[in-house]
C-alpha cells in the first residue's frame, strides 16, 4: 500500500519512465488541484504529457459554480512546455463513480496504474491533511474501466454544459446564475471570516520595486505582481500555506488562481503567471499594462486596500470594489 509521499509517487515519479499521457478519473477534483499540478509539473518531464480528467460524482452532489469556471477558465489558458494537450470531463449520466484511478500510458497504451481512496485534491495530495490509501493496479484492467466511463462523460467546455450538467453555488455569495451579490456588507453580516491587506507599504506609497510595482525593475516583466501578506495573517490559517492553490472570486466577477509563497509566506501571486495579477490591478485602475502604479493612482480610484472574505478552505471572494 501507498500511504506516504502520494504525489511524488503517483504523480512526478512516472514521469521518469517511458509516458506520454495520464489519465485521471476521480470522483471529487478541484481546479486547484489541476493548476498546482501543473505548476509543479515544471522541468520534471523532457516528454511533454496529455492529461485526461474525468470527475465522477457530478450526478450524484451536482458541480459548483466556481469549480466548474476554475476548470473552464484552465482548459482555455496557455499551457507550459511540459503539457501537449488538457481535457477536462463529467460524468453527466448516472450512476455516479466515486472510483479513484490514475493511469500512465504511452500513446494510449496503459504501463501503470494506481487505484484507491485519493481524491484529485489538494488535501489528498499537498501536505499532510488526510490519511489516505493508494495501491497498484491492473493498468489494462484501469485503463478499460476508465474508457467505459467516457460515453457517459462531457467536456468542461462544452457550449450547452448546463443542459447536462446542474451548476449550483457553494456559499451565499453566488446565486444561481454565477453573478455575485452586490451588497459585500452582506458578507461580514453573514459572519463570514475576512482579512484586509493593504496594498501601500509603510511609508504610505505603494513599493517601488514590490507589491504592486514587483515587476518594475530592470530585466523583469513590468506587469508583476504581489499582494503583501504580513507574517501574522500567514500564520493564522487563514490562507493555505504549502504553496497550496486556491480560488479568489472578485468582486467584479472574475477569477484568480492564487497561492502563498516567497520567504516566509509575505506574498500573494498569482502561480501561473505572476504578471496576471499585476495586469488585474491595473486593468482596475485604469492605468495601461506595464504602467507603475502610484499613491495618487490608488487615491484616484478610492481604494488603497484589498478585502479577503474565506468562503471554504479553497475559495475566497476578494473585494476591490471602488470606495468613493
Amino acid at each position: 500500500m501507498i500511504t506516504e509521499r502520494l504525489a511524488e509517487t503517483i504523480l512526478f515519479s512516472p514521469l521518469a519512465g517511458d509516458v506520454n499521457e495520464l489519465y485521471i478519473l476521480s470522483g471529487y477534483a478541484t481546479p486547484n488541484m489541476l493548476s498546482w499540478y501543473i505548476k509543479n509539473i515544471y522541468h520534471r518531464t523532457q516528454t511533454p504529457i496529455k492529461i485526461h480528467l474525468i470527475v465522477g460524482m457530478v450526478p450524484f452532489d451536482r458541480l459548483s459554480v466556481s469549480v466548474h469556471e476554475g476548470f473552464v477558465q484552465i482548459i482555455s489558458s496557455e499551457l507550459p512546455h511540459e503539457v501537449e494537450m488538457l481535457e477536462c470531463s463529467y460524468i453527466c449520466e448516472p450512476p455516479a463513480v466515486h472510483s479513484n484511478l490514475y493511469i500512465w500510458a504511452k500513446d494510449g497504451i496503459p504501463i501503470r496504474a494506481f487505484m484507491g481512496s485519493a481524491n484529485f485534491v489538494q488535501s489528498s495530495f499537498v501536505g499532510h491533511h488526510r490519511q489516505e490509501v493508494m495501491d497498484d493496479c491492473n493498468p489494462i484492467d484501469a485503463m478499460q474501466y476508465y474508457q467505459a466511463q467516457i460515453g457517459r462523460s462531457i467536456y468542461c467546455n462544452h457550449g450547452e454544459i448546463e443542459e447536462y450538467i446542474i451548476l449550483q453555488p457553494t456559499h451565499p455569495v453566488l446565486d444561481m446564475e454565477s453573478n455575485l451579490i452586490d451588497d459585500v456588507a452582506h458578507l461580514a453580516n453573514e459572519g463570514i471570516d475576512s482579512v484586509t491587506l493593504s496594498l501601500m507599504t509603510r511609508l504610505g506609497e505603494p513599493g517601488r520595486h514590490s507589491g504592486l510595482n514587483w515587476g518594475q525593475r530592470q530585466g523583469r516583466e513590468p506587469n508583476e505582481a504581489y499582494i503583501s501578506l504580513p507574517a501574522k495573517i500567514a500564520r493564522s490559517g487563514f490562507f493555505p500555506l504549502e504553496k497550496r492553490h486556491f480560488t479568489a472570486i472578485t468582486d467584479d466577477r472574475h477569477q484568480l488562481t492564487l497561492r502563498i509563497e516567497q520567504q516566509n509566506d509575505k506574498a500573494i501571486t498569482t502561480p501561473a503567471r505572476n504578471s496576471d495579477l499585476g495586469e488585474y490591478f491595473r486593468n482596475r485602475l485604469g492605468l495601461a499594462n506595464g504602467a507603475y502604479i502610484t499613491r495618487a493612482d490608488l487615491d484616484r480610484y478610492g481604494r488603497t486596500n484589498v478585502v479577503f472574505y474565506k468562503l471554504d478552505d479553497e475559495t475566497y471572494y476578494m473585494d476591490f470594489s471602488n470606495q468613493r
